[in-house]
């Protein structure tokens, strides 16, 4: 049961990610379970078809250390509410990172935030969040960025964007 092992929020750190950390931070504190905070980042290897990119270290480093750093910063933020919270930094294909990070450390919950995109965008750029709910072995709760940030779990506001879900492996 997901109740009782630990929560996996993946952050691209964009507002929509800051309302899903929230809503996971509440919920771990609710069923007092260990959070941890996951972001993936990519650096390009490819600009334009048949165009490779040579990554010189110190840009590849440049890249993860800032990642590292907005992650640890993001891990304070949420740790100051109580809730023992740990780290992890991966690199890859997001939603790929996130099943695999999920899997390796037997979360019971995955929380995320979602752009909201259609149409041509989320055709182009693709929908993380859409290929975590649909690819996840456990529970996935999306949290719409627009007004999501006012979204809470057990109190008295529930402002939640309707279209937030949340799937179980048996849906």
């Amino acid at each position: 049961m997901w109740l009782t092992k630990k929560i996996l929020v993946a952050t691209d750190f964009a507002e929509a990610s800051r309302a899903a950390s929230e809503v996971g931070v509440e919920l771990a504190r609710m069923f007092h379970v260990p959070l941890v905070l996951m972001h993936a980042y990519h650096v390009p290897m490819q600009v334009y078809t048949g165009v490779p990119v040579v990554p010189v270290a110190g840009y590849v480093r440049a890249y993860e250390d800032a990642a590292r750093e907005a992650l640890e910063n993001e891990r304070i933020r949420l740790a100051a509410a109580g809730v023992d919270v740990n780290a992890v930094l991966r690199s890859g294909v997001a939603w790929e990172e996130i099943l695999a990070t999920a899997k390796q450390l037997d979360v019971g919950l995955i929380v995320t935030g979602t752009h909201g995109r259609h149409g041509l965008p989320r055709a182009l750029l693709g929908s993380v969040g859409e290929k975590v709910v649909r690819l996840s072995p456990v529970p996935v709760l999306t949290i719409h960025g627009g007004g999501a940030s006012r979204a809470t779990v057990g109190g008295d506001k529930r402002d939640a964007a309707p279209s937030d879900e949340a799937r179980s492996p048996a849906s």
